[in-house]
């Protein structure tokens, strides 16, 4: 009788105890989840080592350069048309049509292309500040001016002088329709 009574206490604590086969099987459980996370968090860090790498200040410079120097040619594009109406391409040297629907196609083509130049102009604008500050701050880049989040990549990408985050700017944009 006894020695059923210790070995019943030997096959309990040898199931049933902290070393037992339970505590054993809960402890690889718990391997396998945090092996599982740790992947997971591998994953999520590399995947944050990835955006810090497309959003470091010399590929966010080059897009800014290459954007400014196409507003840049674009302009120059409208400082070229704006000398050359169509008046000055029929080789006549007067500024004055003699048919009044001449003088409207003039001055309508005239009137475009400066709204054209001066959309350019302001665009242009917005991507000089953009590299000013990516020059002046290069760690606050890429953070909302308003609430101080980070801005994302995906419209960093799309938008590289943007200086407020998806939230705020709809909020702005809403101020703006009232």
């Amino acid at each position: 009788m006894l020695g059923a009574c210790l070995a019943g206490y030997f096959v309990y604590h040898a199931v049933q105890g902290d070393r037992g086969i339970l505590a054993w099987m809960q402890v690889n459980q718990q391997i396998k989840a945090a092996q599982a996370e740790l992947t997971k968090t591998d994953d999520d860090r590399e995947a944050m080592e990835q955006r810090v790498a497309l959003l470091s200040n010399s590929s966010l410079d080059l897009d800014m350069l290459e954007e400014r120097a196409r507003v840049m040619k674009e302009l120059g594009y409208y400082d070229e048309s704006f000398n050359n109406t169509l008046q000055g391409a029929d080789g006549d040297l007067s500024s004055y049509s003699f048919h009044m629907a001449d003088q409207g196609t003039d001055a309508m083509e005239r009137e475009k292309q400066f709204l054209f130049a001066s959309q350019e102009g302001r665009y242009l604008w917005h991507v000089n500040e953009a590299l000013r500050r990516l020059y002046a701050s290069p760690d606050k880049f890429g953070n909302c001016h308003t609430c101080g989040e980070e801005i994302t990549f995906e419209r960093l990408d799309a938008l590289p002088h943007a200086r407020l985050c998806i939230k705020c700017k709809e909020k702005e944009e809403d101020g703006k329709r009232r």
